[in-house]
C-alpha cells in the first residue's frame, strides 16, 4: 500500500513524500513525462496526479529549463507545457522539441483565453491542449491518449525501418540474381563466339582482341559503364552473321568474286536479324548492323553517315582496323601498331569518326600491345567480364 501526503513546505510549494511499501522501485520503468509550468503549485499538483498513476514526473520552471533536462536527461515519453512563461515560452519550446525530441508528444497546458494561441500550437506540431483548470481525470485521459500515440509512431517507425532493411536485403538479392543472370547470358555470347572462331580459325582470338580493344577505347570517350557493356557486346559478336555464310565463302583461300563478296557482306544483316530477337541484345544488334558503316557514308550495308552510325560502331570501327592491320593474315604479315596508328589518322574522317580516331591518337601503343599480351596469356580471358575488363587490363 501506499500513501501520499501533500505538505506545503515553502510559499507556494507543495512536498511530496511517499510512505508504506516502496514498491515503485521494483516496477517496470514507467514513463517519464516533463512537465514545464512557471506556477510551482500547478506542476507540482500535476506531478502528484502523474505519480499515483505510475508515471515519473520531471519537473522544470520554464523553457530554458526544460531545454536542459531534454538536453541532458533525456528522453522524454511526454512533454506538458504551459504556452506562457517567462524566458522561452511554450511556443519556443515547442520548436526545439521537434529539434531534440521530434517523436515526444508535446501537449499545451493553458489558460481558457489561450484556446488560439493552443490551436496555433497544434498546428506547428502539439499533439493537444489541456485547459486549465482541469480534473484529474481529464489529465490523465489527456496523457494516456498521447502515450498511445506515441507508442504508435514508434512501432511504425520500427515497422518502416524492418520494412526498409527487408526492401534492401530482397533489392540486393535481385541485384545478384540480375548479376548471375546477365553472366550467364555473357557465357552463352562466349560459346557463340568460340563456334565462330573454330569455323573460322584465321581470325581465331579476334573477337576477344577487339573487345579489349573495343572497352578501352570507349573507356577513354568517355562513356559510361552500362553503355560500355552493351558496345562490349556489340563488338565480341560482331562477325556472328558470318555463321549464316556458306563455308565456301567464309573459307575461300582466294579472292572472292563479286557476286561472293555481295554474299559476304551480307553477315551484318544475318547478325542483326539474329540478335534483334533477344532482349538483352536489342542494342548490340545495332553495332553488329552498322560495324561496316564508314564515317563518309561510303559504308554498308545501309550506308548511313556521321553521327547516323551508332556511337558504339563508331568506336569499334577503329579497334577493329586496329586488329586487322596488327594481325597476320594468310595473304599477309602482321603490320606494327604505330603503321596502324598511320593508317587509322589517314582514314579520319572518311572511314572514321574524327572524335574517336583523335582519342586513339592520343592513346600510347603500349596500352594495346599490353591488352593483346594480356589476350594471347590467357586466352580463355573473357573481355565481356566487364570488371576484369577494367581492373585486370589495367585500362
Amino acid at each position: 500500500m501506499v500513501v501520499l501526503y501533500l505538505n506545503r513546505s515553502g510559499p507556494g510549494e507543495i512536498g511530496i513524500q511517499w510512505n508504506g511499501v516502496r514498491g515503485l522501485e521494483e516496477k517496470l520503468a514507467s514513463e517519464r513525462i516533463l512537465i514545464v509550468d512557471d506556477e510551482p503549485y500547478v506542476r507540482t499538483l500535476m506531478a502528484a496526479m502523474l505519480e499515483k498513476s505510475s508515471y515519473t514526473p520531471v519537473l522544470a520552471a520554464n523553457g530554458l529549463e526544460a531545454i536542459e533536462h531534454l538536453e541532458h536527461d533525456p528522453p522524454y515519453d511526454l512533454i506538458l507545457s504551459d504556452i506562457v512563461m517567462n524566458g522561452l515560452d511554450g511556443i519556443g519550446l515547442l520548436e526545439r522539441i521537434r529539434e531534440l525530441q521530434p517523436d515526444t508528444p508535446m501537449v499545451m497546458v493553458t489558460a481558457i483565453h489561450d484556446v488560439a494561441v493552443a490551436l496555433s500550437a497544434m498546428r506547428k506540431g502539439a499533439y493537444d491542449y489541456l485547459l486549465k483548470p482541469f480534473e484529474k481525470e481529464q489529465l490523465l485521459v489527456t496523457v494516456r491518449r498521447a502515450l498511445d500515440y506515441r507508442r504508435l509512431v514508434q512501432q511504425n517507425l520500427v515497422y518502416r525501418h524492418n520494412l526498409e532493411q527487408l526492401v534492401s536485403a530482397r533489392t540486393e538479392m535481385l541485384r545478384q540474381a540480375m548479376t548471375d543472370l546477365e553472366r550467364s547470358y555473357d557465357i552463352t555470347l562466349e560459346a557463340l563466339g568460340d563456334a565462330l572462331d573454330l569455323k573460322d580459325a584465321e581470325t581465331e582470338g579476334h573477337s576477344r582482341r577487339v573487345t579489349a580493344y573495343t572497352i578501352a577505347l570507349a573507356r577513354h570517350c568517355g562513356v559510361d559503364l552500362a553503355q560500355t557493356r552493351v558496345i562490349a557486346r556489340g563488338a565480341f559478336l560482331h562477325d556472328i552473321g558470318k555463321m549464316a555464310i556458306p563455308d565456301a565463302i567464309l573459307l575461300k583461300p582466294g579472292k572472292l568474286t563479286l557476286e561472293e563478296t555481295a554474299i559476304m557482306r551480307e553477315h551484318c544483316t544475318r547478325g542483326y536479324q539474329i540478335l534483334r530477337k533477344i532482349p538483352f541484345l536489342e542494342e548490340a544488334a545495332e553495332i553488329v548492323y552498322s560495324h561496316q558503316e564508314f564515317y563518309d557514308g561510303n559504308g554498308y550495308p545501309r550506308g548511313l553517315k556521321g553521327e547516323e552510325i551508332p556511337l558504339g560502331a563508331r568506336i569499334f570501327s577503329v579497334a577493329d582496323t586496329l586488329d586487322a592491320i596488327t594481325s597476320d593474315r594468310p595473304y599477309r604479315k602482321a603490320s606494327s601498331y604505330p603503321a596502324a596508328r598511320r593508317e587509322i589518322e589517314r582514314c579520319s574522317g572518311t572511314q572514321f569518326d574524327p572524335a574517336m580516331v583523335e582519342v586513339f591518337l592520343g592513346l600510347p601503343d603500349s596500352l594495346w600491345e599490353d591488352l593483346r599480351a594480356e589476350m594471347t596469356r590467357h586466352p580463355r580471358f573473357s573481355p565481356l567480364s566487364f570488371a576484369g575488363a577494367i581492373e585486370d587490363l589495367k585500362v
